[in-house]
This record gives C-alpha cells, structure tokens and sequence, in this order.
C-alpha cells in the first residue's frame, strides 16, 4: 500500500504560511480545508487565498470543500490548479454533475462523507472518482477525537475499489495522529489528514510526516 501523508494547513501558522508549507515538503499534498459558515459552522479560504497557496506549495493541493451548493463554487477551486477537489455528497443533489465539472476543469475529483452518512448509496461513484474522503469526526473544526465508529465506511470503500480493480485514494480525516493512524490503514484507507499531529508537536513537521508515514505502513506490513 502506497501511503500518503496529507497535512492540514488549518494547523498551520497563517502568518508565516508560506514558511509553513515549505516544512511539509516532503509530504505527498497539503490539504486545504474550504470552510462557507453554512454548510459548517467555520470559515477559511475563498479562490484567491487556495491560489495563493498554490503559487508557494511545494506540494500539490488536496482540497477539500466544506461547502453549499458545490455546483456552483468547486470549478473556481479547481481552477486554481489543486490537483483534487473534493466536495461532500451531503452539499448537493447531483454529485455525478460535480464530478463531471471538476473533470472538465481538469482536476481530481474526490466525495466526502461526514460520520454520519451511510456510505452505501454513494460506493457506485468509487468509480468516478479519485478520492474517497470518510470523515473521522464532524466536519468544521480541528483538533477533534478521532472517531472509531467511522472505519467500517472505510473497509467498504476499500472493499469496493478492491472488487473493480480501482487505484482509489481512501482518505481519513480527523483526529490522526500515532496510534488512530494505524487503525486508520488496518481498516483500509492509505491517504491521511493530519493537522495538529504534524504542526503542533515538539518534533519538526518532516519527522511528524515520517513518523506517521512509518506507522501507517508498519499497520499493513509494508
């Protein structure tokens, strides 16, 4: 399994951000949370700030868009070069209509499900998209537990890829760190979110990405 370490920029100094980034090079994408105040009860980034960040990451951006009416915002997202977008299926009545945008805009297209969302009735879309996003606590804000109850979401997810033969991200979100993580990989995802495991610890963000890295492959024998 080809693990990938994610971190969140919402754990990041925001003034020194560009600083920031440059710490988490050697990680696979930074994962930038998109935040309206209605579909979540927080705010973050607009367009111009995700492409900001584009401009000095040395990594490519895993966004993740907690946002209303997707249809009408994730092509602006998209368009400032991330390499995935992901929306939550619970944010629109038409995610095949999304996802076919996000394809035309040229990016990555990846679902999201907060923990209380049934997963069965979106595990056809497993072959649309890139990515698969479980939410491994409740979308809005960091630093939350991670949530135990979510994983068996992801082993149907990674079952599913399994059965059509799909190279799919498996992304958890939420409360990762050294221990979660290895429950995390066990059950089947290989993409991790980590924000405060990576940017608030005494060890420096290289080693907080190795460590998690080191843990995630050790929990599947790699």
């Amino acid at each position: 399994m080809q693990v990938r370490i994610n971190p969140s920029v919402l754990a990041a100094d925001f003034v020194n951000m560009e600083a920031a980034l440059q710490s988490i090079s050697s990680a696979d994408a930074v994962h930038v949370d998109v935040m309206d105040y209605h579909f979540v009860p927080n705010l973050t980034f607009g367009p111009q700030m995700v492409g900001r960040i584009q401009d000095v990451s040395p990594v490519p951006l895993d966004v993740h868009l907690m946002i209303d009416n997707p249809e009408r915002w994730a092509v602006d997202f998209a368009s400032t070069g991330a390499d995935c977008v992901t929306f939550h299926v619970e944010a629109t009545e038409d995610p095949l209509a999304v996802i076919e945008a996000l394809e035309k805009a040229g990016a990555k297209t990846g679902i999201s499900v907060k923990p209380g969302t049934p997963i069965e009735p979106y595990l056809d879309l497993v072959e649309r998209v890139d990515q698969v996003l479980i939410m491994t606590v409740e979308p809005g804000f960091g630093g939350q537990s991670f949530m135990d109850s979510v994983l068996d979401k992801v082993t149907a997810v990674a079952t599913r890829a399994a059965d059509i033969g799909r190279d799919l991200w498996i992304q958890v979100d939420g409360g990762v760190g050294p221990g979660t993580i290895q429950r995390a990989a066990r059950a089947g995802a290989n993409t991790f979110v980590a924000g405060s495991s990576v940017f608030g610890r005494e060890i420096s963000p290289a080693e907080a990405i190795a460590e998690l890295r080191a843990e995630a492959q050790a929990a599947v024998g790699h």
